[in-house]
């Protein structure tokens, strides 16, 4: 679990693909203080195990169904990514419970300043956006951020001076793919109601009577 607050960006070393998986070699500092093999890191978002690691660089398997998921086939040596070790219970919980499970890949389209700000428009599939509101919680490859707008096929999220200096997204130009996670308690909540107006026709009413009946009372 994470915070989408990245804490440093780092450079890809290496990006071996193999058929089905592949391997990403990274740089970082910050990260690897305390980080030990087998501990995740996210990288743009997407939460991956450190397989082997030295002073300032470690290494993670990418899985064929991470590599059909996100972006990170299309990283290069050179590449910089957003990174941040996992969430601690003693962590200030500054941006939005991300679980570093994305959900898909969307594309920048518009780029425009408002004030101090940074305004992005990015599209996203239709089964994304029905997760999305007004003032909700978005992670952008990895990236904690507020919703502005929601349309029938794009959002818009805002991004302070900060954020757009210390992450990947003031780098990315319009036309580029972004890793998309949306809010966890959102999707829980949506897949629970769907279950129970499923099944409310096969279930009996909740009532005194019916546990009356089952011995419950």
């Amino acid at each position: 679990m994470f915070t989408g607050i990245v804490e440093e960006l780092g450079v890809v070393r290496a990006l071996r693909l193999l058929p089905e998986s592949g391997q990403l070699t990274v740089e970082g500092i910050k990260v690897l203080n305390g980080t030990q093999i087998g501990d995740s890191i996210a990288i743009n978002g997407v939460c991956l195990t450190v397989l082997r690691k030295s002073e300032h660089e470690f290494t993670v398997d990418v899985m064929a169904e991470t590599l059909a998921k996100t972006n990170l086939e299309w990283l290069k040596s050179g590449s910089r990514v957003n990174l941040e070790r996992a969430l601690q219970l003693q962590t200030r919980l500054g941006g939005h419970l991300v679980s570093g499970h994305v959900d898909g890949v969307g594309e920048i389209r518009r780029i425009t300043s408002w004030g101090i700000a940074q305004v992005y428009e990015i599209s996203a599939p239709p089964a994304l956006l029905a997760f999305m509101l007004p003032k909700g919680s978005i992670a952008i490859d990895g990236i904690s951020l507020t919703i502005i707008d929601v349309a029938s096929d794009y959002f818009t999220v805002s991004l302070i001076p900060h954020t757009f200096e210390q992450t990947t997204l003031g780098l990315k130009g319009i036309g580029t793919s972004v890793n998309l996670e949306t809010d966890l308690i959102g999707k829980y909540v949506a897949r629970f109601m769907g279950m129970n107006k499923a099944s409310s026709n096969n279930k009996p009413d909740l009532s005194l009577g019916f546990l009356a009946e089952h011995g419950f009372i």
